[in-house]
């Protein structure tokens, strides 16, 4: 599993600098992980409905639980500190009201989360007393809204965000012939 921006810093002994560029390679690179993560819940289902709580499942729903509370919430801090910020101060209004409503979707994906994680937990100490129809319509809806959260950021976000990333980084380097030129 890939290390993320909270987890690289707090990892490292000395604080770990990245650039734009590798921030927003690292918040792609969890996007893959979250579909893959998304991709277990469904293996999960299926193996509870042929198999019931074994190894296995204690396995897929004990990996859920890790990923989802720990590597997902770091990734929407991030998003929420590398991000979110500059394309907030933008004149683009539509802009700015799809950053809102993505600030919105880690509200819903944090709060499906907290209902569905119990369940999940207790199939990974090896429980059985959970729904499976009910699990599969809370898995349904998590995953939908986590899709779409991730294609809007996708498709708009990210490369607005690189875009600003790379206007501040190409100013800075202005700056700096300048200063140098004097």
């Amino acid at each position: 599993m890939a290390m993320h921006l909270s987890e690289t810093a707090a990892a490292a002994a000395a604080p770990v600098v990245l650039s734009d560029q590798q921030e927003m390679e690292a918040l792609d690179s969890c996007h893959r992980e979250v579909l893959g993560a998304l991709r277990g819940l469904v293996t999960l289902l299926d193996h509870l409905d042929a198999q019931g709580v074994d190894a296995t499942a204690r396995r897929l729903a004990a990996d859920a639980v890790r990923f989802f509370s720990e590597t997902a919430r770091a990734h929407h801090a991030d998003e929420e500190r590398v991000v979110f910020p500059g394309l907030l101060r933008s004149d683009d209004a539509v802009l700015v009201q799809h950053v809102q409503r993505l600030q919105q979707d880690h509200g819903w994906l944090e709060e499906d989360w907290l209902s569905l994680s119990p369940q999940l937990d207790a199939v990974s100490k090896g429980y059985s007393w959970y729904d499976i129809d009910e699990l599969r319509h809370a898995v349904d809806i998590f995953t939908a809204l986590y899709q779409d959260h991730i294609d809007l950021e996708e498709s708009l976000i990210y490369p607005e965000a690189r875009r600003l990333l790379a206007a501040r980084t190409d100013a800075g380097r202005g700056r700096e012939r300048a200063a140098a030129r004097r």
